[in-house]
């Protein structure tokens, strides 16, 4: 009984990875800036975890090690001019490529969080086009 006792409590505690293929991005130019959500009310604004990855023949992979299984969302920026965030318009429409998990898109403004969460419950692959 307490043996099985253990077992459950190392599954439970047993971490996972996330990989991430982003693509039909613009260009090659500058890096992804990859964000890693966990909670709603982080969402676009703090991430739980975050990258900068480069870009190849339009498209990039990066891969979060380690995570505790649970409710994630992802968001990206093509930052083609490197300074560091999305560019956007004088009407706040972004001039750069980004996206989300589930290829969720925002009506009049940002996407979701409730149309880019996923559940991560073991080693998983997204993929996110644009």
């Amino acid at each position: 009984m307490i043996f099985s006792g253990i077992l459950t409590t190392n599954a439970q505690e047993e971490s996972v990875d996330l990989t991430i293929n982003i693509s039909g991005l613009n260009s090659d130019k500058g890096n992804l800036l990859i964000g890693l959500y966990n909670k709603k009310e982080s969402f676009l604004k703090k991430h739980f975890k975050d990258d900068i990855v480069k870009i190849k023949d339009k498209k990039s992979v990066v891969i979060f090690k380690d995570l505790p299984k649970g409710e994630y969302a992802v968001s990206f920026v093509h930052d083609e001019n490197n300074n560091k965030k999305m560019d956007t318009n004088m009407f706040k429409i972004p001039k750069e490529d980004y996206g989300c998990s589930n290829n969720a898109r925002g009506f009049m403004g940002p996407p979701k969080y409730d149309d880019a969460k996923f559940q991560l419950t073991e080693n998983k692959t997204i993929e996110i086009k644009i």
